[in-house]
């Protein structure tokens, strides 16, 4: 993005580099999903519960804690989805920020894998242990494929009541 050296000079800066809190923080609020929640808060959440509950002896953090939450449920499991989503693939701030191999993430070593995979097949050898490599170097990109994508599909389910609900908060209604 075209804040990538500022961002970059602001985490280390912060003494960040190389630790996992410079890959959430820069990314952890995204201003198209605050608008998407403050359109939802404002069309779903009717000020006069809030104003009933007032009235009853309810104070600010009751009124959150039972009325606003429950009531937000839609728009938490989409931003949970669109956010868990959004971390588990980036490699690119990984690939920016961190130094020692140890902690990459998932996404950075599949990328790894994928990189050496086509240099191997650059590589003159005999046909038949090239034959072997190659195969090999697909089944272990595969395999770390359907891995990397397994959260996700798992998580998907239990957000997918709320995820329809959700998505149309932001859609213009006429």
């Amino acid at each position: 993005s075209g804040g990538l050296i500022p961002t970059y000079l602001v985490v280390k800066s912060l003494g960040m580099i190389n630790t996992m809190w410079a890959l959430i923080i820069p990314n952890a609020v995204a201003i198209w999903n605050i608008i998407i929640m403050r359109t939802f808060f404002q069309q779903s959440i009717p000020h006069e519960v809030q104003e009933s509950a007032q009235m009853d002896g309810c104070g600010n953090i009751r009124i959150l804690l039972k009325i606003v939450l429950p009531l937000s449920l839609p728009i938490l499991a989409v931003m949970t989805l669109f956010y868990s989503v959004a971390h588990w693939n980036s490699y690119f701030s990984a690939l920016i920020y961190l130094t020692e191999r140890a902690k990459y993430p998932l996404q950075l070593i599949l990328r790894e894998i994928l990189i050496q995979s086509n240099m191997q097949d650059m590589i003159q050898t005999s046909e038949e242990s090239l034959a072997r490599t190659i195969m090999e170097a697909e089944s272990i990109k595969y395999s770390v494929v359907i891995i990397a994508n397994l959260p996700v599909l798992l998580l998907y389910p239990f957000l997918q009541r709320y995820f329809v609900k959700g998505m149309v908060i932001g859609a213009i209604k006429g």
